[in-house]
């Protein structure tokens, strides 16, 4: 039987490059991998791409993978398209319908979640915003003590000058139907997450049923410990074949 495909959906701030060590390695183990674009519009934007990517990109089944508001992603883009068997958490948000990511983090005690958000980020208009609406980038000193705290001090501002930032309408829009209510889930949390602290963490993925692995890293545990991202990804891979 040939192996799954798995696709990585990578969450705010971020870019494919987050999944570099997770995707070498399940390459090496002849696992077909795509770390497509998240588009950090808003899920009703974000959602539809993947499931259009997964549809045209993969053909038999496949593990989606999501880490941060990737995981709200996948969460709503696992039944729109290809054959996906399996969803993987990572330090990730797993909503239920109608909740926002705001009205997850608000009470989780999350850096983000400040009286003023402009003490944590940097908003910036975009062309074409709808009414309001502003992109939200880290400030160098959230992603040094709260998004990354655990990487190098190099790696750590390869992040600030490379980010991708998200739209605030995309932290405000509510989920739709949750993929994990009719896939199998694994869910990694990592133990010294500032971003999604690993209570909120915990509690959605056990709402979701998912298998659950923690690991003593930050909200890129997958970066700074990858091998307990790869071992869920495997346990998912592996039951697709069950």
């Amino acid at each position: 039987m040939p192996k799954p495909t798995i696709v990585l959906v990578h969450g705010a701030w971020a870019d494919g490059s987050s999944w570099n060590a997770v995707a070498g390695a399940l390459r090496g183990q002849g696992f077909p991998v795509f770390t497509p674009p998240n588009l950090l519009r808003g899920v009703a934007i974000d959602a539809p791409y993947i499931s259009s990517f997964v549809a045209q990109r993969t053909s038999g089944p496949v593990v989606l993978v999501g880490h941060s508001y990737g995981g709200f992603v996948i969460t709503n883009a696992a039944t729109g398209g290809g054959d996906v068997r399996a969803l993987v958490y990572v330090d990730a948000f797993a909503p239920d319908k109608g909740e926002t990511v705001f009205q997850i983090l608000g009470p989780s005690g999350s850096a983000l979640a400040v009286p003023d958000p402009t003490t944590v980020l940097d908003l910036v208009g975009y062309p074409g915003a709808p009414e309001g609406d502003v992109e939200a980038f880290l400030k160098a000193d959230t992603v040094h003590n709260s998004f990354a705290q655990d990487l190098p001090e190099a790696d750590r501002w390869l992040i600030v000058e490379s980010q991708r930032p998200i739209t605030l309408g995309a932290n405000t829009t509510p989920s739709g139907d949750p993929g994990w209510s009719s896939l199998p889930s694994w869910a990694v949390v990592g133990t010294e997450d500032r971003v999604i602290p690993p209570g909120a963490q915990r509690s959605m993925a056990e709402r979701a049923g998912a298998t659950i692995t923690e690991v003593a890293g930050s909200h890129v545990s997958m970066v700074s410990n990858p091998q307990v991202t790869i071992d869920a990804i495997l346990a998912a891979a592996a039951s697709v074949g069950d």
